[in-house]
Order: structure tokens, then C-alpha cells, then sequence
């Protein structure tokens, strides 16, 4: 497993989709693309406390998640993914990938291959809903990621990860507020 450090990318708050004052973490070649990449990502984030963990896609429409911290691993094929809304970075993914996503940052599908699959899981095991920006549900969506606790442990390299210290370093705000 790779032990690169991994590119950040920090998503202001865009209409009724809050983003994070935590960074989107997103590590290349977490795994070569060969033998049984899925399992792999399933084992080291149930490893580092990451779990409840899904095969599928990734919607193609905007959501995003208010009670749980979420890691995606691509296992199979490609994926471009809008991070933070309308107007936020399109990051090509490729199977090796992987990506941590904090409590309200949006995301959506913009097109994958024919073979693409993603495994996802969430920090502790944490109940997550499924949010899409409704501008009316702004308050209620920040006391929500508020109350979501940080991850201690990085997704892909546990307590020797940059994760933990990446978002430990970031002044805690409600989403919404700059």
C-alpha cells in the first residue's frame, strides 16, 4: 500500500450544501489496481476503525452526508467526482484510489466506466443519512456535522496517517461560517 501523502482540497460552504472547514483527502494509489482490490480497501479501513462498509457507485446527483464521516476506496474501473456542490473540483478517480470525505461535504457521480465499483465505509460504524442541500435544513445540518466526531485514526494507514493531524489542525466552525 502506497504511503503517499494525500491531496487535500478545501470546499467552502456553496447554497444549501454546508462543505467542511475539514479538508477532502484524497490518496492515489492507495492499492495497485490488480488482485482483489475491494477487499483490500475493506480490510484496512475496518482495520483503522472505518466500517459498515458497501460495494456499489456513487450517486449522480449532489448529497451528502450530516451524521458520519464517509471513505471511498475505488476498486474497479474509473469515476469523476464532483466534490462540494455546483462549481466545486471534478476529481478523476481510478481503481487504487481512495478518497475521505468529511460530514457535509457534497459529491456526485459525473460519468464512469463500464467496470467502476467503490467500496465505502464511515468512521466508527456511524449512522449516515443521505442530505441534498435543502437550504432550509441549513441549521439543523450544522448542529448535525457539529456533533460528528473526528476520526482518530487515518482510513488507509491508521495512527500513522495524516488524516487525524490534518483535521485536527483545522479550527472547528460551524459549516456555513468562514
Amino acid at each position: 500500500m502506497s504511503a503517499g501523502s494525500p491531496e487535500a482540497y478545501r470546499l467552502q460552504p456553496n447554497g444549501g450544501i454546508p462543505n467542511s472547514q475539514l479538508p477532502l483527502l484524497v490518496y492515489r494509489e492507495a492499492f495497485p489496481p490488480s488482485g482483489d482490490v475491494a477487499r483490500a480497501f475493506e480490510r484496512i479501513f475496518a482495520a483503522n476503525g472505518w466500517t459498515r462498509s458497501w460495494r456499489n457507485g456513487v450517486f449522480d446527483y449532489h448529497h451528502f452526508h450530516s451524521t458520519a464521516h464517509e471513505v471511498l476506496g475505488v476498486s474497479r474501473g474509473d469515476v469523476k467526482v464532483q466534490f462540494g456542490g455546483e462549481g466545486g473540483p471534478v476529481i478523476a478517480l481510478e481503481a487504487g484510489d481512495a478518497v475521505a470525505i468529511p460530514a457535509g461535504v457534497a459529491h456526485r457521480n459525473c460519468g464512469q466506466s463500464a467496470d467502476f465499483e467503490i467500496v465505502g465505509a464511515y468512521d466508527r460504524g456511524r449512522d449516515w443519512d443521505v442530505r441534498r442541500g435543502d437550504p432550509g435544513e441549513l441549521d439543523a445540518i450544522a448542529a448535525a456535522i457539529a456533533a460528528v466526531p473526528a476520526p482518530t485514526r487515518d482510513p488507509l494507514h491508521g495512527d500513522t496517517g495524516a488524516l487525524p493531524s490534518l483535521w485536527a489542525a483545522v479550527p472547528e466552525a460551524p459549516p456555513g461560517v468562514a
